[in-house]
């Protein structure tokens, strides 16, 4: 079964906030997630995978 994450547990896992994932979502840097049946944001593994990988890709430090 493909492991379905909110806004809130997706944030956590990132080091950012649940505002900054809205924020970043509105502006077009990340795609919309579904929405279930109260109109929470609903990210699936893959959702997860890419705003991971453009999260990295804004903060990546030279070493």
């Amino acid at each position: 079964m493909n492991q379905r994450f909110t806004i809130t547990e997706v944030a956590s896992m990132l080091g950012v906030s649940s505002k900054t994932l809205a924020r970043w979502e509105k502006v077009g840097k990340i795609r919309r997630p579904k929405r279930d049946w109260r109109g929470w944001r609903i990210y699936e593994q893959g959702d997860v995978q890419q705003i991971k990988e453009f999260h990295e890709a804004i903060f990546e430090v030279e070493v």
